[in-house]
This record gives C-alpha cells, structure tokens and sequence, in this order.
C-alpha cells in the first residue's frame, strides 16, 4: 500500500535547474552540474515513477512503471539532434511516460507527465499512432458512434480533460464529410490534456493527482485498448 507521501515532489530546485539549463544548453555547463541534474531532477523523477506504481494498478495492470535510469519511464534528456535544426543537446524538460505493456510491439495507449518552462500538463491516450491503429480507432468510432459519444461526451471527463492532439483539413479516406463525426475522424490523435500549475506539478501531492486524473479518463484508455483489440 502507498503511503501518502512516498514521493517527497519536485520542488522549486528542479525547475531552477531547467531554467538554468535553457540558458546554458551546452555540454561543458551540463557536465559540470551533472550531479545537481541527478540529485534534484533524475531521482525526484524516479521516486515519483515509484510511487506512481501501485497506484498504476488501480488504473490497469497494463500500464508500466519502470524506474529504470535508463530505458525506463523517465525520458532521456538528451535531445536526438540528428534531424533538427535546433542543435542543442538537452531537454528543458522532464517527461515522463507509463507505458502500456505492450507498447513496445503495439502503439498502444499510455500516460505521460510533463514537467517544463514550457508548461506542466499530464496526458494520456494514443499519439500519433502508426496507420493501421489509427484505422481501427476510426473503424470503432464509425461502428459505434454511441459509444464514442458517451465517452468523450461525458461530463466529468470533459471538466478534467480536453481532446488534443492535431486534425487532417480533410475527411480521411473512406469517409464521407457529412459523417456525423467527422471532426472525430479526422483526428491523427486520440489523446486527452490537462494542464497543471507549477505549484501541484511540484507538490508531493502529485502521484495522487495524477491517479485521480486516470481514473477520470479510464472508460477513453480502455475505448482505445478495445479498438487496437489489447487487454486494459
């Protein structure tokens, strides 16, 4: 059983970091506060992945708290460079992923924590998935529209969260444009956003509110499992 302050949260030594970090984005500044990285960003992370565990559970046993240095929830904060014209090596971030289990074979739905200058904001759901889930996603939206409705329609679900994620200009092919859910097909993401203040994004309260956030958009993790035709 969690105890109610297993995780001791962020706090504003975390965001000093990253604000630091953006005005220093450079290996030799990030080498020499290598340790203040580990100390007040990584492993804060890793216990807040820790806690999240148990409480995953009462989510689904499907998704995956790993806290893992490398590999596992915690998001590496090297940037992958390669293809962007932004060359600077680090992430101003922390983002954190929970995994569905299967989400190394499938693109399955999952959770995601992101902790930035930019922003705090939790979300969950499928982003962009590859074709073939994609499609199975608009043929369940298609087959079962009362379903969809009751779900992304319902209230509580709609004061937490909002529907993100982009939309095509154009009906995807084999639809017609005056579907009765249109807009909804034409989404290429099937993800909910909430936004958070800095204030509970750092708190020690966070593991509990993220548990209570995914329990408000379980029946749209579990709509998205059903389509795809993987357990939840």
């Amino acid at each position: 059983m969690a105890k109610k302050h297993d995780f001791p949260g962020f706090g504003p030594a975390a965001t000093a970091f990253l604000t630091e970090l953006t005005n220093n984005n450079n290996r030799e500044w990030f080498e020499a506060n290598k340790a203040r990285y580990e100390a007040e960003v990584r492993e804060p992370a890793r216990a807040f992945v820790r806690a999240m565990e148990p409480r995953l559970k009462k989510v689904s046993k499907e998704l995956v708290a790993d806290d893992r240095k490398v590999g596992g929830s915690l998001m590496r904060i090297y940037r992958d460079t390669r293809f962007s014209k932004d060359k600077t090596p680090y992430k101003t971030n922390v983002g954190i992923q929970f995994r569905h289990r299967l989400g190394k074979d499938v693109h399955a739905p999952g959770a995601y924590v992101h902790l930035g200058l930019d922003g705090c904001f939790l979300g969950v759901g499928v982003y962009r998935p590859e074709a073939d889930a994609l499609a199975k996603i608009r043929t369940l939206i298609d087959a079962d529209p009362k379903r969809y409705r009751r779900v992304v329609e319902d209230k509580k679900l709609r004061a937490a969260w909002r529907l993100g994620g982009e939309s095509l200009k154009r009906p995807p092919k084999g639809f017609d444009k005056d579907h009765p859910l249109v807009e909804e097909l034409k989404r290429k993401d099937h993800i909910l956003v909430q936004d958070l203040t800095v204030e509970r994004a750092e708190s020690p309260e966070l593991p509990d509110l993220v548990l209570a956030q995914l329990m408000v958009g379980k029946k749209h993790t579990k709509m998205l499992c059903d389509a795809l035709g993987i357990g939840f």
